[in-house]
């Protein structure tokens, strides 16, 4: 573990380091790589990934309702780290019998995420409590507490309550009659105490129906709705659900006095626990374990400061959790849910609307073979339009000479025109072959029902190999040309998801290159059949090669630079884990290579150690859009070279999933290279400086420097930039 590890910063010859103040860390001789002082914890790092995404909430450059958007995604990104990596902690823990002192581990990372949540949740409390609501009230939306209401208005809501919410609350007992209940992952609910007449205190369990919004709009003089759609209100009084239930607790309880009602919430492991040897029919097993997602062991809870000890007691031994996974707020439990409260029709409190731009060589969906014969179209969204992705797909569908379509899907919207196309053109004897990965985390129902869809309309439906997961992004088109048969492939650093196109940054890559046509068939041939394919002429593959060829690409910039100098990579990717990886820059940080990181969230990379990583700069962005393309730059001795996909550099995507990375035509390195990766890297807005000790600083714009906020820059110019472009 990191938390003694002294901190210091190396004097980088980098712009981004020039304002960050720090001492220097030094290390004398060949240092041992095997060293864990030498590497990042991971489930630290990623909470340091979410503490830049609570900054964001804070930020009053971001509009205010964007700014409520952010802090509702800290409390889901949460929820989810808990249910899968603590949830795994957990495991490690109780597993701990093992004798190979892993629970040892396990124990001091759970003490690590506990002491930096309680540093975060304060200010996540304080950011809503005496930030956000405050603003909100200023703008006119305001989110009161019922006891703000007036009588009148607690009248109507009590009516609105006896009418509505009433019929559909069933409060379960505790007691020697009466089993403790099951409480559903991340529900909201009311631990009600109660003094019976006949038999003293009593304890309840309440759940908060999840039908009803969380925010109950207040009536207006005249109105007796108490509640509306969100996007229907541009501003109004609310109050919280579970207040207005516990207010009225008198309804449930007739003949007993309350004597108080604390608002509780839960959060179980999302591990479905699939078992890809012995359940023979994967798509039954899915189905089989989806509902149980809600009912794997209880790894946090979550109160409010107002609950006694006796009742947090009874939760916490009824849910077998220690007191170090339970956490108290002192604001409203729950905050994902604000995302609803941003959908109130507030234009100028949102980001402004933009409008993607057509890459102009796709304009005509009808010439799109034609344009892809001539050269290959990169894309970059949500700048430039998914739609003529999709356009691709539907044209596929639609033309007489194509033969067959092969696809994959990960995640996908829930009203797809390219699932649509798919099952068009299996109506039109085309041959059509779909791997749907059934096993996409919180996606598992929504691709059952698309797989299930799919071979009711003749596609063929194929959901990967056992144990490994199909993450890559890729379709196959196979058309009957005059020269012959003629491949036209679409690869992607993100999902064929129409909706989080537009608010992931992603690259799209399409091409009629026949060795590039070549690898994608063979790749589905081993994903649909039997094919034991482990070599590919120019893309690198997950789990075979593509850790190997990664690492010798990385080498090899060792090599090149200690023969001529000049040497550099610049990666840019969601998470950086792999130790392997890791060593190997380390080493070429060593040799003197330039080495560029921008790693959106969890990076196990220590930077700035001298005579281990001096040359090694890590940066990270979270803006408006979500940060997504995988890209890997490699200098190569100026015949450079540049990657892109849908492989991090983790075990999980090297080891356990199938994943490719795709070259990118030389045409376009220069683009890539000069203006998107040099924006990123010149952020001084939205950029994050990543520190030896694993935490990250705001960079800020030198005196006299233009400040540059590179999401911004990029929707600015969405469309100017060309192939001869060298600067942003």
């Amino acid at each position: 573990m990191e938390r003694n590890f002294p901190i210091q910063f190396a004097d980088f010859d980098r712009s981004v380091m020039d304002n960050v103040e720090g001492a220097r860390v030094e290390v004398s001789g060949m240092p041992d790589l095997s060293d864990p002082r030498l590497y990042a914890d991971r489930e630290y790092s990623w909470l340091q990934f979410n503490e830049r995404v609570l900054e964001e909430a804070f930020d009053e450059r971001n509009p205010l309702l964007e700014r409520v958007k952010f802090l509702s995604i800290f409390g889901s990104n949460l929820d989810e780290f808990f249910m899968v990596r603590v949830s795994g902690v957990q495991k490690r823990i109780a597993e701990g019998a093992k004798g190979d002192h892993s629970d040892e581990l396990a124990q001091e990372q759970l003490r690590v995420i506990r002491e930096e949540l309680l540093k975060q949740l304060p200010c996540h409390d304080r950011c809503w409590n005496e930030v956000l609501k405050p603003a909100l009230g200023e703008k006119g939306i305001n989110v009161l507490n019922y006891f703000e209401l007036s009588g009148e208005e607690r009248e109507k809501l009590r009516e609105y309550f006896d009418r509505n919410i009433f019929p559909v609350l069933t409060p379960l007992g505790f007691d020697s009659g009466h089993p403790f209940p099951h409480i559903s992952n991340l529900s909201l609910n009311l631990a009600v105490l109660i003094d019976d007449p006949d038999h003293g205190e009593r304890f309840a369990r309440l759940k908060i129906p999840p039908m009803f919004p969380r925010l109950i709009a207040v009536p207006e003089k005249g109105h007796e709705r108490a509640i509306y759609r969100f996007d229907e209100l541009k501003g109004g009084r609310f109050v919280w659900l579970e207040q207005l239930i516990a207010a009225n607790l008198d309804l449930l309880f007739p003949g007993q006095r309350i004597l108080g009602a604390y608002p509780f919430r839960i959060t179980r492991d999302a591990d479905l626990g699939f078992d890809e040897d012995g359940d023979k029919n994967l798509l039954i097993a899915v189905q089989q374990r989806v509902g149980r997602n809600y009912f794997g062991p209880a790894v946090r809870l979550e109160t409010d400061y107002t609950m006694p000890e006796r009742v947090s007691g009874i939760l916490l031994k009824n849910l077998e959790l220690t007191p170090s996974l339970m956490f108290r707020s002192a604001a409203p439990l729950g905050l994902s849910s604000l995302m609803k409260l941003a959908q109130i029709d507030r234009p100028e409190l949102k980001y402004v609307p933009f409008e993607p731009r057509k890459h102009p060589l796709l304009a005509d969906r009808e010439n799109i073979f034609a344009s892809l014969k001539k050269r290959d179209i990169l894309l970059y969204h949500p700048y430039e339009s998914f739609e003529s992705v999709v356009d691709f797909v539907e044209e596929a569908a639609d033309d007489p000479e194509v033969l067959a379509i092969k696809m994959t899907l990960y995640r996908v919207d829930d009203n797809s025109r390219l699932i649509q196309a798919l099952m068009r053109a299996a109506d039109r004897s085309k041959q059509v072959a779909v791997l749907v990965e059934l096993k996409a985390r919180f996606d598992e129902e929504n691709n059952i029902g698309w797989a299930k869809e799919l071979e009711r309309k003749g596609v063929h439906v194929a959901y990967g190999f056992p144990g490994l997961k199909t993450h890559a992004k890729m379709c196959l088109v196979v058309r009957a040309e005059d020269e012959g048969i003629r491949y036209y492939v679409h690869m992607s650093t993100g999902n064929y998801n129409a909706v989080t196109a537009k608010i992931y940054t992603d690259f799209g890559y399409l091409t009629s290159d026949t060795f590039i046509g070549k690898d994608v068939s063979d790749l589905f041939n081993a994903l649909t059949g039997y094919s034991r394919k482990d070599h590919y002429i120019k893309l690198l593959v997950a789990p075979q090669t593509l850790r190997h060829q990664i690492l010798e690409r990385i080498r090899r910039e060792i090599d090149l630079h200690e023969k001529s100098g000049n040497g550099h990579l610049i990666f840019k990717m969601n998470s950086l884990v792999d130790y392997q990886c890791i060593r190997e820059l380390y080493r070429a940080s060593r040799a003197g290579v330039k080495v560029d990181l921008q790693v959106r969230g969890i990076c196990c990379l220590r930077p700035g150690i001298y005579g281990l990583s001096e040359n090694i700069t890590v940066t990270s962005i979270v803006g408006r859009f979500l940060e997504h393309p995988r890209v890997y730059y490699f200098r190569n001795g100026g015949n450079e070279e540049i990657f892109m996909g849908s492989a991090d550099l983790m075990p999980r995507n090297l080891d356990s999933r199938v994943e490719v990375l795709f070259p990118v035509s030389k045409d376009y390195i220069p683009l890539v290279r000069d203006v998107i990766l040099a924006a990123h890297l010149k952020d001084n807005i939205k950029a994050r400086l990543m520190l030896p000790n694993g935490r990250t600083e705001r960079i800020y714009p030198k005196p006299g420097e233009e400040e540059l906020d590179s999401q911004l820059w990029m929707l600015e110019n969405r469309g100017s930039w060309d192939l001869n472009s060298n600067k942003t």
